[in-house]
């Protein structure tokens, strides 16, 4: 089965309503040079680091405008429509980052709320607290479409290997990793942990990104990527502003990757133990 991605790089502002119009627009590109899957970023619809601002403006997934947006072009196009994810006001005063994904015909094939809260202490004093305004998911999802067996994660989940290794072990051939990678983790980390969530699990990993200088004062990383099985950078976007990528997804080199090197299968149950050093003293050195 061959079939065409895309992954949609945003600077996505503080405004919904107008997040949803950019996001249409690129959306309609891809669709145009024959996407028949495409992915946003995480946070598609704002990023506001004001969380009383971001509570002001967000809504029930009923009525958020970037679902509702999202659920429309999927029908217009014809396509599998997945929104990486968007805030989603709930019912007890936190929020979701919840992605979705549309069929087709507009209706939700799957929600999924990120599970790992992005709760660090970086250099230069840059500070997060995910779990402060954000209620976590607990549900790993994959979901069985007419072209794909698809993963689901969001942004710092990538940094959770078991997560995607669950995924694999049920039958994932494509996982997802929509973000908003700050520029410092970024740097640092992004490709590598995506190369090597795709090597490990022999699978295609597409990565919509967050890019550039965004209205609340941050700045994300970019460089939305699709690797394949074997762990090489099919395409990737630059490191500021919007752009569309694509590639074909050929689940034939899904295949491949797991008879040559079967590590899904391979895998074995153990025990760890914990084994104390010398003792000098009374201390363990």
């Amino acid at each position: 089965m061959v079939f065409k991605a895309a992954a949609v790089q945003m600077c996505s502002g503080v405004d919904p309503a107008r997040n949803a119009v950019s996001m249409a627009r690129l959306v309609r590109e891809a669709a145009a040079q024959g996407a028949t899957y495409v992915q946003t970023p995480e946070m598609t619809g704002m990023l506001q680091r004001d969380r009383a601002a971001a509570k002001a403006v967000l809504r029930g997934e009923a009525d958020d405008i970037i679902v509702r947006t999202a659920s429309e072009l999927a029908a217009e196009l014809g396509i599998h429509m997945h929104v990486g994810s968007t805030a989603i006001a709930l019912d007890d005063g936190k929020m979701a980052n919840r992605g979705f994904l549309f069929g087709p015909d507009g209706k939700v094939l799957n929600r999924y709320d990120k599970i790992h809260m992005f709760d660090v202490d970086l250099d230069n004093g840059e500070s997060w607290r995910e779990s402060a305004a954000y209620r976590p998911g607990s549900e790993a999802r994959v979901v069985s479409l007419p072209f794909v067996e698809m993963g689901f994660t969001i942004c710092y989940d990538v940094r959770f290997p078991a997560l995607f290794r669950a995924q694999a072990v049920a039958g994932a051939e494509v996982m997802t990793v929509p973000a908003a990678f700050t520029r410092q983790t970024g740097e640092a980390h992004w490709e590598i942990l995506l190369r090597a969530r795709a090597i490990e699990n022999g699978v295609f990993v597409i990565a919509a990104a967050q890019a550039g200088v965004h209205e609340d004062g941050r700045e994300t990383f970019g460089h939305s990527m699709i690797i394949d099985p074997w762990g090489r950078v099919l395409t990737s976007a630059g490191g500021t502003g919007e752009a569309v990528i694509l590639a074909e997804i050929d689940l034939a080199a899904v295949k491949a990757a797991h008879d040559k090197i079967p590590n899904l299968k391979n895998g074995r149950e153990f025990s760890i133990e914990k084994i104390p050093g010398a003792v000098k003293g009374g201390v363990a050195a």
